[in-house]
């Protein structure tokens, strides 16, 4: 991974065989990011699993070829104290056919290219809301420590 920061901006690139939330996570994590926009990413796939929310469980969805990111975006907020990245995207297989939702794990293929805003001063929340069954993003838990 390569990420370069101008003011609250981030560009970042991904390479061949990382894993993309484990990446991110680890960025987050060094870089104190609990406030940000996934705005978007670009890249390859090598495999990923994309889950559907049925209301109750995310259903997976497993892509075991290459598939082409052809759209990538999210939030990165706090959940119990370490970071917690939230992603949807879409991806084009051989067949030029869309897949997508959200993002339960991905390994890089060749390339990905992510660009990051963050919110300085602030955390973003992710609690766990019971009636929904669903960690949510909470935009005012309070500024950072």
């Amino acid at each position: 991974m390569r990420a370069v920061q101008e003011g609250s901006r981030w560009m970042v690139t991904l390479d061949d065989g990382e894993d993309v939330i484990g990446t991110l996570t680890t960025l987050a994590e060094e870089r104190h990011l609990r406030a940000a926009a996934v705005l978007f990413g670009i890249g390859m796939f090598q495999r990923a699993t994309f889950g559907y929310w049925n209301g109750s469980e995310y259903r997976p969805g497993e892509l075991t070829v290459p598939h082409e990111v052809v759209a990538l975006h999210g939030t990165i907020a706090e959940a119990d104290g370490h970071p917690s990245i939230h992603l949807h995207g879409a991806a084009a297989g051989p067949d030029h056919r869309l897949v997508g939702g959200h993002l339960l794990r991905a390994t890089v293929g060749i390339l990905l290219e992510l660009a990051i805003e963050t919110f300085p001063g602030r955390v973003f929340g992710r609690p766990l809301v019971e009636s929904r069954g669903l960690r949510m993003l909470d935009l005012e838990p309070g500024p950072s420590p």
